[in-house]
């Protein structure tokens, strides 16, 4: 009996109303040669896959051409409980024709396969293990798991490569790269790119773990777990990120770093990509850029008045050094940029050196670091001060070499914007003295220091009015440090769609503007003291970041329980 051909099959899918559309059984009709219908799930490197064109799913697409063509239908767990038999096949032809050849529980040889009609790679793997062979159909996601699980253990087993770990051959990245470029691959990495835009995150996640793929979004500051996708290989998601990023997809024992420029969706993105390797495979976080973004207006930073007037009477002075203070993810930058965009006139040169350049302004000439070839924050900045500019913008200061160089560049005449890690904008004063500064200069240079955080934003929607209790001083005593009193009404967050149920949607800054004036400036010696600093400060007037936060609840925008988690108390 002359086994059934793809063709009919096609015919059968049509009659049974389960391809797509009109124009989709057009072009798998029965009325094209044998040669060129489609297989049911070629590889990355053939021809369409047949059941994309349908609207079954995988599992429901493979039983029906199990039935159609009388096969066995095998799930993942039969594939993975069988003694396996890819040892004896390139793995380059195992993923090319997803086929997976195992030894089952009664002892035959069994040949799962995605497409029964092929068959080449039927009389290929009867040559090879002879032609007393059952064939079984599975899905084609199942393929490529028990495929790339059963041969990374090979490859584990293996000796070679660096530091007993095998070395990749040439035929598994080949495949490996030919996977990544695949339709389903492609599609499941733009679709994260695309959820990431819609829901305003600025990180994406993607941590494998020993049950799969684990993928987080920051959003709001905050991470929030999103459904991982599915039917693709981790590795093949990683390498199609580190293709677009132009990194080495063969090199998966160090850490990679990259950037892209590319349209997700509508809109128009930069990313920044980070590759370290786990103990079950690479992670990726893609740091989220869009060029769309507005942000550099003063009045979405979240100033008051009256640091805001501060602010920009610090910016008319001629030369000096400003720096921004705060942890990692604290919008440092962002504050850097917007001060720039202020500054940015056709009178004045700017130039920045940055790690990385996040935000491009137009007219201002920005350079990133590469230490490889020696370009640091230091050299740039004695480069710089050969360049006539009226502002330097160092994106951080890490080393005594690089703050003795910005110290100096302030010294002979320039203004000097850069940033600093310390907990409050006193602390910045005995950190530079720490990094081998010395006191006099300090003293000569430093105009002023911004201490921020990030707060997320109430909800404009769904925000609602409550009224402190007793119940909530006693359960967070901190409240009473604050200033809050019982009885008194604030908005808190609620949940809605708007702002995907948290109640908050955005972030505003909260700052402390520490100006050096004669009293404070007589206070740094050798040994300065952070806290009589800020206490001198306070008593001189300055706000301090939790009296801006409560200031915000105050006026709605926030929520003391966000302004205590991100700030602490004197």
């Amino acid at each position: 009996m002359t086994a059934p051909q793809p063709s009919q099959f096609v015919e059968h899918l049509r009659h049974a109303g389960h391809l797509r559309s009109a124009e989709a059984a057009g072009r798998t009709g029965a009325g094209m040669s044998e040669s060129a219908a489609p297989g049911i799930a070629r590889g990355q490197n053939g021809s369409s896959k047949l059941w994309e064109l349908t609207d079954l799913s995988a599992n429901e697409f493979a039983d029906e051409a199990a039935r159609f063509y009388g096969c066995e239908r095998v799930t993942l767990q039969q594939l993975l409980a069988g003694a396996p038999l890819a040892e004896a096949f390139s793995p380059r032809f195992l993923r090319e024709t997803f086929v997976y050849p195992y030894r089952s529980a009664d002892s035959h040889i069994v040949l799962a396969v995605a497409d029964p009609s092929d068959q080449a790679a039927r009389r290929a793997a009867e040559i090879v293990l002879g032609p007393d062979i059952a064939i079984a159909i599975a899905t084609h996601e199942d393929l490529v798991v028990v495929l790339d699980r059963r041969l990374a253990e090979e490859a584990v087993a293996e000796e070679g490569g660096r530091d007993g770990l095998p070395a990749p051959r040439d035929d598994d990245i080949e495949s490996l790269r030919d996977l990544a470029s695949g339709a389903p691959v492609v599609r499941a990495v733009n679709d994260l790119l695309e959820k990431a835009i819609e829901l305003r995150a600025s990180d994406i996640h993607i941590e494998p773990f020993l049950n799969g793929l684990v993928v987080r979004m920051r959003i709001d500051g905050l991470l929030r777990s999103v459904v991982a996708p599915s039917g693709v290989l981790p590795h093949a998601v990683i390498s199609r990120i580190k293709i677009i990023a132009s990194l080495n997809i063969a090199e998966r024992r160090l850490p990679q770093d990259g950037a892209a420029r590319l349209r997700a969706g509508r809109s128009e993105i930069d990313i920044r990509v980070a590759i370290m390797p786990t103990q079950h495979g690479e992670s990726a976080v893609i740091r989220i850029l869009p060029k769309d973004r507005n942000l550099l207006v003063v009045d979405k930073l979240g100033f008051s008045p009256a640091d805001e007037r501060r602010l920009r009477r610090l910016l008319k002075l001629p030369h000096g050094m400003i720096v921004i203070t705060g942890p990692t993810g604290s919008g440092k930058t962002t504050t850097l940029a917007t001060i720039l965009s202020i500054l940015n006139e056709p009178s004045r040169k700017i130039l920045t050196i940055e790690d990385p350049v996040e935000y491009e302004i137009a007219g201002v000439n920005q350079s990133q670091v590469k230490p490889a070839i020696g370009l640091t924050f230091a050299t740039a900045l004695r480069a710089f001060v050969r360049q006539d500019p009226d502002v330097i913008m160092v994106g951080e200061i890490r080393d005594s070499e690089t703050a003795h160089v910005a110290i100096h560049a302030a010294l002979t005449g320039h203004l000097v914007l850069t940033t600093l890690h310390t907990e409050t904008a006193a602390a910045a004063l005995p950190r530079l003295l720490d990094l081998g500064v010395e006191a006099y200069l300090l003293r000569s240079t430093l105009r002023a220091v911004i201490a921020q955080r990030l707060v997320r934003q109430l909800c404009e929607r769904c925000k609602t009015r409550t009224t402190l209790g007793a119940g909530d001083f006693s359960e967070d005593p901190r409240l009473a440090a604050l200033g809050f009193r019982v009885g008194e009404s604030l908005y808190s967050p609620c949940g809605c769609e708007r702002c995907g149920g948290s109640g908050y949607r955005g972030r505003l800054g909260v700052f402390e503007v520490l100006e050096l004036d004669n009293e404070l400036r007589s206070l740094i010696g050798e040994r300065t003291d952070g806290h009589k600093i800020d206490q001198a400060a306070i008593k001189a007037g300055m706000t301090t970041m939790l009296d801006d936060g409560v200031a915000k609840c105050r006026a709605g925008l926030t929520s003391p329980a966000e302004v205590l988690r991100v700030t602490t108390t004197r």
